[in-house]
């Protein structure tokens, strides 16, 4: 094959995964063979619909795995997609790979294949190991990164503690304020006592109530 000017753009990306079990050769001949992409730099929020939708015109769609949240079980930033033909999944790299989806900037590369258990993040907190070191926030992968989210959190507790640790000691002055208040539990009895006494000369004063009685002694 004649050298080209432009660089072909349905190769694979050099990296691989560190818990691929196998050779470098076998590496490399899976991925001359495979039908499968790995998707990255997914919104949290994209559903498999969306994923189908744009994939799909690439070619016919095998089958589409999200990428879980090893605890949440929650889409954490990628999938995989498997197409019918080795054909389209090339095209898919071609015209597919670096599109936007969801406002993002989506990432595919040749996989060997997927493996059930490979659909879930490898992160300590459960999602992808690039949240877990990311200093940036980000809306769309859940804020900010879960280290960075961690250390805020014990910020915000040793602000609070700090601001508001409960008082050990009754400041200086407290009795005194205390003991200037008006003691409003004597006027609310007083007002109570006061109320019955206004209501019993109500009922003497008004004919209809004295009516009332009467009728309850003849009963």
């Amino acid at each position: 094959m004649p050298p080209t000017i432009v660089n072909s753009l349905a190769v694979p990306s050099s990296y691989r995964d560190n818990q691929y079990q196998g050779t470098a050769d076998q590496f490399d001949n899976e991925l001359s063979q495979t039908t499968t992409l790995y998707v990255g730099n997914l919104s949290f929020y994209t559903t498999e619909e969306q994923i189908y939708e744009l994939f799909s015109k690439a070619g016919e769609i095998k089958r589409i795995i999200m990428g879980l949240d090893r605890n949440q079980k929650t889409p954490c930033g990628f999938c995989f997609v498997e197409y019918y033909h080795r054909a389209d999944t090339l095209d898919c790299m071609k015209y597919v790979n670096g599109t936007k989806l969801d406002e993002r900037i989506i990432r595919c590369d040749l996989d060997p294949g997927f493996k059930e258990g490979r659909q879930y993040g490898r992160g300590h907190s459960g999602g992808q190991v690039r949240d877990e070191y990311r200093t940036e926030y980000d809306a769309g992968r859940g804020g900010w990164g879960h280290r960075t989210r961690a250390e805020l959190e014990r910020e915000r507790a040793r602000q609070q503690k700090d601001n508001y640790e409960a008082i050990r000691e009754v400041p200086a002055g407290a009795d005194e304020y205390k003991s200037r208040l008006p003691d409003t539990s004597s006027s609310k009895r007083k007002r109570s006592v006061d109320e019955s006494d206004d209501e019993e000369e109500r009922r003497r004063e008004n004919p209809r109530f004295r009516g009332d009685e009467g009728d309850e002694d003849e009963d």
